[in-house]
């Protein structure tokens, strides 16, 4: 019989290890060729490592909650034959949770800023204690300051704390059964006061009665609700709307759709369109493309357009189209078709949702004219595109304004003001309603 290393896949440049947090499979069980053998968690997503192989578990080489470097062999699979057989580590295409549109830049891309009782951000690259990625992400979307983070009592393998025991403390400190570092005063002899922190009104418990339904928040859940409000707090939230005709590509993609899916092989949406538009006037107004750190702004040059992708349970999730602006109509249609198809299926590689510097969400998807998307940090934009609808409208001609049938839809910019003025904020999304209007309904595709 032959021995089969699995290692830990790689997951992206930017990911070098995982934590172990599930065993889909015991020693001893029969493994079938792609069958889920454990679930990783890094700072950017919950995966799953499949196995290359069919065979028999024959030993886990690490416990739940131990950091695996990416390369390190995690098992060994008995298969059929004679020797070792050493893998080597391809890019895991697992599942990676999804979650909301608004959320899902935020929970992948960026640990948000979170103040601690002194105003700074937490930081734990000076304790002794070992953490994993997954448990510094915990703590600090949480806001949980180091101090509080070591006097957690660690469950896991040499006292490690683990996912449970950070979510333990999270929960217990909702509920006031630990006492957080701001309820800790240190009185020291200074003839003048100390400031004292105002907390946060608490909002009124809510009863609910014999006949609701209550539905315990997944950790995921959690994270979207604290981070939604993290990026409000964080971000001056301002709008701008504008309406834009798009007879002309309208008509245009219904005359060419049929060639272009005999030609491509590719469904033509409207989404590459529209990501074309975007594209073109983040070159015009390229600082529209940054993010903030501090005080100073980073100028980002590569144009990523994050885009809104419809599970089949109802949750968004927004891959990246990567230097969008570098393809062509029909390459964006690939792009496009390519990650939504993967976003549906549970397909889509860690990378595949990281290092957007725009992002889009389709609201008209579901019915909507309009809407007010929040900034996913650490950018400082974001567009939303309403439902195309068939309106009267008045149409001006050299022989005189007449009424006539249109298709448009509404552009509603989000953008964060500390850094972008409503000057730069309403040019940016009128120059995507120029693009729109001005498409050429004789182009070739």
């Amino acid at each position: 019989m032959a021995k089969f290393e699995l290692k830990l896949p790689k997951m992206g440049e930017s990911v070098a290890e995982a934590t172990i947090t599930t065993w889909l499979k015991e020693v001893g069980d029969t493994i079938e060729l792609d069958d889920a053998v454990v679930e990783i968690a890094t700072d950017k997503v919950d995966s799953e490592v499949p196995s290359e192989v069919e065979g028999v578990l024959l030993e886990r080489l690490f416990e739940v909650d131990d950091v695996v470097q990416v390369g390190q062999t995690i098992a060994i699979i008995e298969t059929e034959g004679e020797g070792v057989v050493d893998s080597t580590p391809t890019e895991t295409m697992t599942k990676v949770e999804a979650v909301p549109v608004e959320a899902a830049v935020i929970e992948t891309e960026v640990a948000v800023a979170t103040e601690a009782v002194a105003g700074s951000v937490a930081d734990f690259s000076g304790s002794s204690k070992f953490y994993s990625p997954l448990v510094k992400n915990i703590a600090t979307a949480e806001g949980i300051s180091l101090t509080e983070l070591e006097a957690i009592k660690g469950t896991g393998k040499d006292g490690r704390v683990t996912k449970n025991d950070i979510l333990q403390f999270v929960e217990d400190r909702k509920n006031g059964k630990v006492e957080t570092q701001s309820a800790k005063v240190e009185v020291k002899s200074t003839p003048v006061a100390a400031p004292v922190k105002k907390e946060a009104p608490k909002a009124a418990p809510v009863v609910a009665s014999g006949e609701d339904e209550i539905i315990e928040m997944t950790r995921m859940g959690k994270l979207i609700a604290h981070h939604m409000v993290e990026s409000v707090q964080t971000s001056a939230h301002v709008q701008s709307f504008i309406e834009a005709d798009v007879t002309n590509i309208w008509n245009w993609r219904k005359k060419v759709k049929g060639d272009f899916m005999k030609r491509e092989g590719e469904n033509l949406t409207f989404t590459p369109i529209f990501m074309e538009a975007v594209a073109k006037a983040i070159k015009d107004f390229p600082m529209i493309n940054i993010s903030v750190s501090g005080d100073t702004i980073i100028k980002k040059k590569n144009i990523n357009l994050g885009m809104a992708a419809a599970l089949p349970d109802g949750n968004l999730i927004v891959p990246v189209i990567k230097n969008a602006d570098q393809l062509n109509l029909v390459g964006m249609t690939k792009a496009v078709n390519d990650l939504a198809n993967r976003a549906r299926n549970n397909a889509l590689k860690p990378d595949d949702i990281q290092d957007g510097t725009y992002t889009v969400t389709n609201v008209g998807t579901f019915g909507s004219i309009m809407g007010t998307p929040i900034i996913n940090q650490p950018q400082v934009a974001i567009l939303a595109l309403g439902a195309i609808r068939k309106v009267p409208a008045v149409i001006e001609t050299p022989e005189g304004d007449f009424i006539g049938i249109r298709y448009k839809m509404f552009l509603s910019h989000s953008y964060d003001h500390r850094v972008v003025n409503g000057a730069l904020g309403g040019q940016f999304v009128q120059r995507v309603k120029d693009y729109l209007e001005a498409f050429d309904a004789n182009r070739e595709f």
